[in-house]
């Protein structure tokens, strides 16, 4: 695991369409993890009336 976040923003050389794919994938699931984590609270953010509450 530590190598995965040790690895993020750096140039890979890739060698095989294997390796293309599996750092492409990696890619999107933390593109989709970082979605997934903040849309919830931006959406909260978006519905909450001036007094703080959740608009319902």
């Amino acid at each position: 695991m530590t190598d995965l976040f040790s690895s993020i923003g750096e140039i890979r050389t890739v060698f095989t369409l294997v390796d293309f794919y599996q750092y492409i994938k990696t890619v999107e699931y933390l593109i989709c993890l970082a979605f997934f984590v903040c849309f919830p609270a931006f959406y909260m953010y978006l519905n909450k009336d001036r007094s703080g509450k959740t608009a319902q």
